[in-house]
């Protein structure tokens, strides 16, 4: 390793009494000896530091509408800086986006923080999406980013595998607005230790709990269902109980279909069907707002209103088609209050609406 490391000194980590260096930024807890650097690839040890090597390097930076993430009751129709760094501290064979989190290279474009959300707003984006590799490992980045995106009045999210620790959830609670956490399986851990290569996804039910009792982020929860590995109902049923219970019944619940990518090939896409049963299973178990994803034009891309059971808001892929909500976000229909933070945004016109 370099004996000048690029990037800058890590906050999340501890020094070990036999010369490791603890990272505490994920729930993998690396201890990194010397020369060496974490699963993530991007969090390694110098001269007995624990060093961020993508600090201030950014490997892609694009605009995207707020859907897409997807995030559907937080500044709806709103448009994002999507931003991300090399390296994952998942090794999901299914990753759409392997190029960027499996690439174990120090890359992309030098960017400052403050570069970085004057980008997002000269581009005319409304907030700052930290996506494509997972955003816990550079944490102390993107914390910086968007301190500088609130003081242009900007928002922050994650889309994250929820995979943290306490102390990356501390560093989010000073800057992060709203964060979605992406399941995948349900969180079977048969599926999580065979495609993800995690012992199993305890930390990240343990992560929304935190944020929940420690922070005031807005949350949302996606599942990815793989077809025949990944799809299991029983799992499915475990995962909405604990959200209905612990994060309330208002929290919403994407169920998305997978597409063949990466090294799982062999799988085509989930059946619809497959995508239907799991949301009645989040509206049986009592989940109020229950999505299918990647279905652009399935009715469940829908926000229903629970009081009169119209339609409050209308999609199609990342497109909103139809707004029945007040200025305080009540149904047109019968006043029902719902659970959406923000303002209807104009969208823009070129947004490419599938994945």
């Amino acid at each position: 390793m370099q004996s000048e490391a690029p990037g800058r000194d890590a906050e999340l980590g501890i020094a070990l009494p036999n010369g490791r260096v603890k990272c505490t930024a994920c729930a993998r807890y690396c201890e990194i000896p010397e020369g060496k650097a974490g699963l993530c690839g991007v969090r390694g040890v110098v001269n007995d530091r624990l060093r961020l090597f993508v600090y201030g390097r950014v490997i892609t930076g694009h605009v995207d509408p707020i859907e897409k993430k997807p995030v559907t009751h937080y500044n709806p129709g709103s448009s994002i800086y999507s931003i991300a760094t090399t390296g994952c501290n998942w090794l999901c064979q299914y990753c759409q986006n392997y190029d960027i989190s499996q690439r174990r290279k120090v890359e992309g474009v030098e960017m400052t923080p403050a570069q970085v959300a004057q980008e997002a707003q000269r581009q005319g984006a409304h907030g700052i999406a930290y996506t494509y590799n997972e955003p816990s490992i550079f944490i102390e980045f993107a914390r910086d980013c968007g301190i500088e995106a609130h003081k242009r009045g900007l928002f922050n999210i994650f889309v994250s595998n929820g995979y943290d620790t306490p102390e990356s959830v501390r560093e989010m609670g000073k800057f992060l607005d709203c964060i979605t956490v992406d399941f995948k399986g349900s969180g079977k851990q048969e599926f999580v230790r065979r495609y993800i290569g995690i012992p199993s996804a305890d930390p990240i039910f343990n992560t929304l709990l935190e944020i929940k009792s420690k922070t005031k982020i807005h949350v949302e929860i996606t599942d990815l269902i793989v077809p025949e590995v990944g799809d299991d109902l029983e799992s499915a049923k475990k995962l909405c109980r604990f959200v209905h219970d612990e994060l309330g019944p208002d929290t919403l619940i994407h169920f998305l279909r997978f597409h063949p990518d990466y090294k799982m090939m062999q799988f085509g896409p989930t059946p619809v069907a497959t995508l239907e049963k799991h949301c009645k299973i989040a509206t049986d178990a009592g989940l109020r707002y229950a999505y299918v994803g990647n279905v652009p034009g399935h009715p469940l891309e829908d926000t229903y209103c629970p009081g009169c059971k119209n339609v409050a808001i209308g999609r199609y892929g990342y497109l909103i088609d139809a707004w029945n909500l007040d200025e305080q976000n009540k149904c047109k229909t019968c006043g029902y209050q719902l659970p959406v933070t923000g303002k209807l945004h104009a969208q823009k016109k070129n947004y490419f609406q599938f994945i």
